[in-house]
């Protein structure tokens, strides 16, 4: 396997007078030492993957984004909206259930796994311009619960100035290639009826295509964010790049890899 990882970043989502240099980076799965199912850069702690092979590629993540091993934290997500704010490093075996966390402490990375959900990494500056930065783990239950609305709340508690936050959304599931039940659509008409708008027929009789990033980025417009990327990447059909749950689930695979999303600063 190939060392030389691979990721994605955003140009502008970082604020060029922040006081100090904040990494970021939408890991693909290109390069790793994981192999089968798992071929490539595998993060996920939660896989049936060889954890040796696990290990080895959260290594070379963390490098990259310029932090020590033991500083690359990851929770266990639960689709679920809760916050936390990290005080203390935690090992891999006891990460908070949780699905959103923020800092702002340099040298610790921050970072999100996913398989078609979307990772959604946040920046901004307190008085002094000195950084804070989050990132969430934003599927389709955490999002309509408020996961990203709560993590910036989070984020304002801790000083950062409202004007100065930034969100960027990762790569997930594209509209084209999430089509869902009927039945999924009212809990998001309920709690906002412009959410139709992401939401169109699909080819199966009582089913619809959805627009998870669409979602999520009019959710943090609506919440009132200024500064909001995306980057326009399918995981389902870019399997040379990502790994993606609905791929595996429609080829009755037993089981897939997880790419990481990190934020740190450095």
């Amino acid at each position: 396997m190939s060392q030389n990882i691979e990721y994605l970043t955003v140009d502008d989502f970082i604020a060029p007078s922040s006081s100090a240099s904040v990494f970021h980076g939408f890991f693909t799965r290109k390069g790793g030492v994981s192999t089968g199912l798992y071929e490539g850069l595998n993060c996920g702690p939660g896989s049936g993957d060889v954890k040796e092979d696990i290990s080895e590629n959260r290594c070379r993540v963390a490098e990259k984004a310029g932090a020590n091993r033991e500083n690359l934290l990851s929770v266990y997500q639960v689709h679920g909206t809760k916050v936390i704010t990290v005080e203390d490093l935690w090992p891999e075996e006891d990460r908070p259930h949780t699905d959103a966390l923020i800092c702002d402490k340099p040298g610790i990375a921050l970072s999100i796994l996913t398989a078609d959900c979307a990772p959604v990494l946040f920046v901004g500056q307190k008085s002094d311009a000195n950084p804070i930065i989050g990132a969430a783990h934003s599927g389709w239950q955490g999002t309509l619960g408020g996961v990203m609305e709560k993590t910036l709340d989070t984020m304002k508690t801790l000083g950062a100035m409202e004007k100065s936050l930034r969100a960027c959304i990762g790569p997930c599931i594209a509209q084209d290639s999430y089509e869902v039940s009927n039945d999924f659509i009212p809990p998001f008409i309920e709690e906002d009826k412009a959410a139709n708008r992401f939401f169109r027929p699909g080819q199966k009789n009582g089913h619809s295509h959805f627009d998870l990033s669409g979602y999520c980025a009019w959710r943090l417009a609506r919440y009132g964010l200024k500064n909001v990327s995306s980057l326009d990447c399918d995981t389902y059909k870019n399997e040379e790049k990502f790994y993606s749950y609905r791929r595996t689930t429609h080829r009755n695979e037993k089981d897939y890899g997880r790419q990481i999303s990190v934020i740190s600063i450095l």
